[in-house]
């Protein structure tokens, strides 16, 4: 009898996905980046034991100014956590956030810092990730909006807010699907006409 259900672990599920969403979305990854994105979505499919210390309700940017109050292994797991977490809303969420006083470009700015933050770090492995994710954030926030699509966890089919994403934050996904869509995003219009 046949395996018609492939068994697959979530790194394995996800490592596919990401590697098809970089190439679609042509955003150029290192292999250790390309783990790490790899290795964090599988973290949030299977979370770990929560943090005593961790607040769920607490603002992103809030989590990040303690984290870099603090020093050391801690500050390293409070900006990675940040950072993380950043990426994971703006690529899987980010539909959600339109029309809120927090968009998805406040977590952009707060998971590039971050990231930018573990970055600055010669002697941690994860350096080189962590300078692509800061500086690629948009465009690894794309990777995981697809990944999100692909999965079926996005519904997104409002054009417009597709459209506002667009000139917020100048996704090349976002830009990409409008095109298919048969529109041709134009920046000229700019923010002032979206509330």
């Amino acid at each position: 009898m046949p395996d018609f259900f492939r068994k697959e672990t979530p790194a394995e599920y996800f490592k596919g996905m990401v590697e098809t969403a970089l190439a679609h979305q042509e955003v150029n990854a290192s292999e250790l980046t390309t783990y790490y994105v790899v290795n964090m979505l599988c973290g949030f499919v299977q979370p770990s034991a929560a943090d005593p210390e961790e607040s769920t309700d607490e603002p992103l940017a809030f989590k990040l100014a303690r984290a870099l109050e603090t020093g050391g292994t801690r500050q390293k797991t409070g900006l990675r956590r940040v950072g993380d977490s950043s990426l994971f809303i703006a690529g899987f969420f980010s539909d959600s956030l339109q029309r809120k006083s927090v968009d998805v470009d406040y977590y952009a700015q707060v998971g590039a810092y971050a990231y930018g933050s573990l970055a600055r770090d010669d002697y941690d492995a994860l350096a080189e990730a962590y300078t692509q994710l800061s500086e690629q954030f948009v465009g690894f926030a794309d990777v995981l909006t697809e990944v999100s699509e692909q999965a079926a966890l996005s519904g997104d089919k409002d054009v417009m807010r597709l459209y506002e994403k667009w000139l917020r934050t100048g996704s090349r996904h976002a830009e990409r699907r409008l095109v298919q869509l048969g529109i041709v995003p134009n920046a000229s219009i700019g923010s002032r006409f979206i509330q």
